[in-house]
């Protein structure tokens, strides 16, 4: 094995191997160091199985709305080791194919932990390497709350190893995680019970598309517990387990617990005091605008920092860094603003820009405007069920600049694409009500809006 390279990178994700082999493609001897499966969290136990999981819980939905359409079917179980097999064989694949990738793109994968020994060294177990840059991408890990019997439960990671599908399930957690999984158990057929620290799901995202998630929720069934801790959980001689509260109580046993509390970043064994790298409190390492940490030539990019922890956020910090290093980019850096994200949830979300409560903190209240719409989509017209789809443009400034753009019902994790890029490039108000409308679609709402209303609900807007 060489020891000398261009450009190592730490760590076998979706940012991690992004930046690799963007590099490689400008000509630097690159090597990337994984000690597990290729294509990090995302492919292996984050968005891709989780979006397999999700498309399987929207068809048993459609399958109980066809009768309401006029089809006859007659539903027979739902078989969870069938779609874990389908679902597992195709991450395998995507394994395979991302080392295809490297290995086209002349990138040498080094398989081991790695560490920092100082001087710009990396120790590896096949021996000590170095390079003239060294990028950090080694993602994080899901948390597990130190109380009694932790142990008993399972991670997210844990959920995607599950042979049989939990009768009843038990979900702590606030973030989309918990919002997610939730949500396709139940759709699937699991009693699930959501337990929440304070007092609402998805803090930090705008209040409409939290509070209509969280009502559709119950209306699906949903056990929504708030302001409650797990002081301890237990298994009894079912082999089910029980739990300890504080502040309310869950109504166990349950067959299965599931921690999603949030994540931390992954820096097992590296060593960054070594080499003398700077993190926050929560450990994650600290970076500036172009990805640099406090130590000249190393960076990191992807969960590790704590900076909107999302998979093409990953990827696009990744291969901006290596068109800085090879590319002869020098100015080459992601833009953090006005990032699009979607939540896989039942109904589904996705969002753009700032919520109501960070426009009126940045611009102040008088500076913005909301025009926002609830309706039914057609989907549901022959339906007796309903679930409500509700749209949100935050504007800012005389020349309304969108600076929010926020959906939640049916096919809003499809329509925000388009829409992010219109805000991005800056649109305003008046671009989108010059745009002809698409019909009969949700999206086409989002260009017909009127009659907007200020931020503490009076009118004010123009007719």
């Amino acid at each position: 094995m060489q020891n000398k390279f261009d450009l190592i990178v730490i760590g076998g994700g979706s940012g991690g191997i992004a930046s690799a082999r963007r590099a490689a493609e400008y000509g630097a001897h690159t090597a990337l160091i994984e000690s597990g499966r290729l294509g990090g969290t995302c492919v292996n136990v984050g968005c891709v199985p989780k979006k397999i999981m999700w498309n399987a819980s929207r068809l048993g939905e459609m399958l109980d709305d066809a009768t309401e359409y006029g089809f006859i079917i007659e539903r027979g179980g739902f078989n969870w080791g069938t779609l874990k097999t389908g679902r597992d064989s195709y991450i395998e694949r995507l394994n395979q194919i991302y080392r295809k990738n490297l290995n086209s793109s002349g990138v040498q994968e080094i398989q081991s932990r790695a560490s920092f020994t100082g001087n710009g060294v990396i120790q590896t177990e096949a021996g000590p390497i170095r390079a003239d840059h060294i990028l950090i991408a080694t993602g994080g890990l899901p948390t597990v709350p130190l109380i009694p019997g932790a142990e008993l439960g399972i991670t997210s990671d844990g959920f995607f190893e599950l042979p049989q599908q939990p009768e009843k399930v038990l979900i702590v957690g606030a973030g989309y995680i918990a919002t997610e999984f939730a949500g396709v158990l139940n759709a699937l057929g699991s009693n699930v019970t959501l337990l929440l620290r304070k007092d609402t799901l998805l803090r930090g995202f705008d209040v409409v598309l939290r509070e209509t998630v969280m009502d559709e929720m119950r209306q699906n069934g949903i056990e929504i517990i708030t302001g409650t801790n797990i002081k301890a959980l237990a298994s009894n001689r079912a082999d089910q387990l029980t739990v300890d509260c504080d502040g309310g109580t869950a109504d166990g046993p349950f067959d299965a617990v599931i921690w999603a509390i949030g994540r931390h970043p992954d820096t097992t064994d590296l060593n960054l005091k070594a080499a003398g790298i700077k993190t926050d409190a929560g450990g994650h390492v600290i970076t500036d605008a172009y990805q640099n940490t406090n130590v000249e030539q190393i960076y990191a990019v992807g969960d590790v920092t704590g900076r909107r922890d999302l998979t093409p956020v990953a990827i696009a910090a990744g291969r901006r860094l290596a068109d800085r290093l090879f590319g002869d980019e020098p100015n080459a850096c992601l833009d953090y603003d006005n990032i699009p994200s979607v939540i896989f949830s039942h109904p589904p979300i996705g969002t753009v820009g700032l919520t109501e409560d960070e426009a009126v903190a940045r611009f102040g209240p008088d500076q913005i405007m909301i025009y926002d719409h609830r309706f039914t989509n057609i989907y549901f017209a022959p339906m007796q069920r309903k679930s409500p789809t509700v749209i949100k443009l935050i504007v800012a400034g005389p020349e309304e600049n969108i600076v929010g753009c926020h959906a939640v019902g049916e096919a809003a994790d499809e329509l925000i694409q388009g829409f992010a890029v219109a805000v991005k490039m800056g649109a305003r108000k008046a671009d989108f009500d010059n745009t002809v409308a698409i019909h009969p679609t949700a999206a086409e709402e989002l260009v017909t809006l009127r009659g907007g209303r200020k931020p503490n609900g009076q009118s004010g807007a123009k007719p």
